[in-house]
């Protein structure tokens, strides 16, 4: 008979503080089952590129929690919720070692994160799974776009505990350097069609004073404007304040931001903007984090701008990453195509689930 715990870890104020072996220990725990699963270690972060993140509790309420079989640390858990208008809804992540799986650690981590959400009100759980096995059976996504393979264990578990796949997202990977030429033939192909109301604005680390309040209305309209399908996501209101927040404790990280925004000249506004994260090590991949075009501007190939652009200040401000790393929706097909013509290749995909608690 198995024996299965589930503790909370405590979250340090830095990683040589007393409390913070059992974090450190499970960030292990991810990078062990994220390597294990891709067959790299593109995927994996440091504890103190992941501390500031952790920190980060005004907004972005979360919690982490260990679970042991038999006494033995072999996975953890993620609540993650947020404030305001989103404050209903609960995301959760469950990561367990492959040699402890088929114990039920997983469900058991799931039924103490779902307890937690009923507790505090929450109405909609949504549950980012990824799935590595190609071919075979597959459940096709309700969007017509994409799919994840049927029986396998993450599939069962989220079924059994009553979840619905509502969207499949595309796990892509983009090998550099690019061939010479490539990246400044889409820029400027992408910058001649845009034509002259809009101008790219690149930096690295916080953002400019000038562009703070355009940057918090296109991470706002990222949650309302990038496709969701079934899965309802609340907007994200971002301010100011929320930003200055955001980026104080990301300047604690040795990760650094590498942005590439669009202008509208006419109305001085940001329209767009893509980011990098880029770890200070050479030979670690680069992390593709938000992209948007606002509604109202496309038809400019400006995610073509913006993507290029940012990819070659990356290699101006720091070259020779091996690779970058994006996720988008599949129906997301005009980003698709944007990431195909660079040469981004599929390397995972995973399906986005959502269980009613309510009902």
């Amino acid at each position: 008979m198995t024996h299965i715990t589930v503790t909370e870890v405590v979250i340090p104020a830095s990683l040589d503080a007393p409390d913070a072996a059992e974090f450190l220990a499970c960030v292990d725990v991810r990078n062990t089952v994220w390597s294990d699963d891709s067959g790299t270690d593109d995927l994996s972060y440091t504890a103190a590129e992941l501390l500031p993140g952790w920190q980060k509790t005004t907004f972005e309420p979360k919690r982490m929690f260990a679970g042991r079989l038999d006494g033995r640390l072999v996975a953890r858990a993620v609540y993650e919720t947020r404030t305001e208008e989103a404050a209903d809804t609960v995301w959760l992540m469950a990561e367990v070692l492959r040699d402890a799986r088929g114990h039920g650690v997983g469900e058991v981590l799931a039924r103490h994160l779902e307890s937690i959400a009923l507790s505090e009100g929450k109405i909609r759980a949504i549950v980012y799974a990824p799935s590595w096995k190609t071919g075979g059976i597959r459940i096709p996504s309700p969007t017509g776009f994409g799919s994840v393979p049927a029986g396998t264990p993450e599939v069962r578990l989220l079924q059994g505990l009553g979840y619905t796949l509502e969207q499949v997202e595309r796990g892509s990977r983009l090998a550099l350097p690019l061939e010479s030429g490539v990246l400044q033939e889409a820029h400027d192909s992408a910058l001649a069609a845009a034509g002259p109301d809009y101008r790219v604005h690149t930096w690295a680390g916080p953002t400019p004073p000038e562009w703070r309040e355009g940057i918090a209305h296109l991470l706002t309209r990222m949650s309302t404007d990038a496709p969701t399908a079934g899965l309802e996501e609340p907007e994200d209101p971002w301010t100011v304040d929320r930003l200055l927040e955001d980026e104080a404790k990301e300047a604690e990280s040795p990760r650094t931001s590498v942005v590439a925004a669009v202008e509208h000249l006419p109305s001085g506004a940001l329209v767009g903007f893509t980011e990098m994260t880029v770890p200070a090590e050479v030979e670690r991949s680069v992390d593709q984090e938000d992209t948007i075009v606002l509604r109202e501007h496309r038809g400019h190939r400006l995610g073509m701008l913006l993507k290029a652009a940012n990819v070659l200040w990356l290699e101006r401000v720091s070259p020779g990453h091996p690779s970058i790393i994006t996720y988008n929706a599949e129906e997301n097909r005009h980003m698709l195509a944007v990431n195909e013509a660079l040469g981004f290749v599929p390397f995972v995909y995973e399906g986005a689930w959502r269980k009613d608690l309510a009902g």
